[in-house]
């Protein structure tokens, strides 16, 4: 597996060794277990990811490894020689979707699409990748690289932030991109929501077709996006409608967490706290929820009880426990992943 370039110094650093964990995970999830030896050689002073697959790669195999976040480029041993194998990933849309918006404190695209997959492969339905429009919410959605990941995908995604800005900024970006690509869309909902006659969020909700064909046979997904305080999140979305979470939290450095209730803090485990039950009730049961936070503001341990409290099963063996990173002097990120039973 040849690594995407990244144009982010650091994480670039890291991507080596996250692809090695994402790919054990994709192996554990949905290759049966046939992934094995993986290890990092360097070709042509080129490091590549290579792995041994019990029994051959077969074209679901190679489909499904096609959406590894740091993928490039796949090839098969043939002696010394590379032979190349194609790629499909699940994209639907042109990537700028996911790399044109830049700003500060935005969420590295190719770690975005590692959270997601590494949350959706520990669902109950990671079998089912890529046939099933899941529905995805990222609760702490900023200005949508999450979302946008998820409509790359074809599923339906969600989001909700408390930011009012970063809320028009992404309106304003998603309904320039659709426009500008001439993607077919429908605008459902854009404005105010009322409760007893008063303002208590604003939100867009678009329908949207990856071609004419698809919308002439409704194959259409939605983008639902609220600004309201996370805390809230179940007077906008139903109880058991999501199939995955995933949360990007503040990591207490430049950005505090914000609560109702407490305000601004800079320890991410008060946000978890009154946040992680009302998100895990959205959860379907089989559903996963996934979040990358500081671990130098809030150890592991800790993150984890808070998931665990909420009623979810951590995985937090093996490859699950290889994600954390640094991603700059005063940031270390790290993942958890855990499960709604049922």
């Amino acid at each position: 597996m040849l690594i995407l370039p990244s144009s982010n110094r650091v994480y670039s650093g890291a991507a080596v060794e996250l692809t090695r964990a994402e790919l054990e995970i994709f192996g554990g999830s949905v290759l049966g277990g046939r992934i094995g030896a993986v290890e990092t050689v360097a070709v042509g002073g080129v490091p590549y990811v290579t792995f041994e697959v019990e029994g051959g790669l077969s074209e679901r195999d190679a489909a499904l490894l096609a959406n590894l976040s740091s993928a490039y480029a796949l090839f098969e041993f043939v002696g010394d020689l590379l032979r190349p194998v194609p790629l499909t990933p699940l994209d639907r849309f042109d990537d700028d979707l996911v790399t044109i918006q830049k700003y500060p404190g935005k969420t590295n695209e190719q770690f975005t699409k590692l959270l997601l997959n590494v949350t959706l492969l520990a669902s109950t339905w990671a079998d089912d990748l890529l046939t099933r429009r899941f529905r995805v919410l990222d609760p702490l959605c900023g200005r949508g690289t999450t979302v946008n990941q998820a409509m790359m995908y074809g599923f339906d995604a969600a989001g909700l932030d408390r930011d009012s800005k970063d809320f028009e900024a992404y309106q304003t970006f998603l309904s320039t991109w659709l426009k500008r690509k001439r993607v077919k869309h429908r605008v459902l909902e854009s404005g105010p929501v009322r409760r007893e006659r008063k303002v208590v969020g604003k939100r867009l909700r678009v329908e949207v077709a990856a071609s004419k064909e698809a919308q002439k046979a409704g194959d259409v997904q939605t983008v639902d996006v609220v600004s309201a305080d996370t805390t809230r999140v179940g007077e906008f979305f139903r109880p058991e409608s999501v199939d995955v979470v995933v949360a990007d939290a503040p990591y207490g450095v430049q950005h505090g967490s914000r609560t109702a209730e407490t305000g601004l803090a800079r320890d991410p485990l008060a946000l978890l706290t009154a946040a992680v039950p009302g998100w895990a009730r959205l959860l379907r049961p089989g559903g996963a929820l996934g979040i990358s936070w500081n671990t130098n503001v809030a150890r592991r341990e800790a993150a984890a009880e808070r998931l665990a409290a909420a009623g979810l099963d951590v995985l937090d063996e093996g490859p699950w426990r290889a994600l954390s990173h640094r991603v700059d002097q005063a940031i270390v990120r790290d993942v958890l992943v855990a499960r709604k039973p049922g």
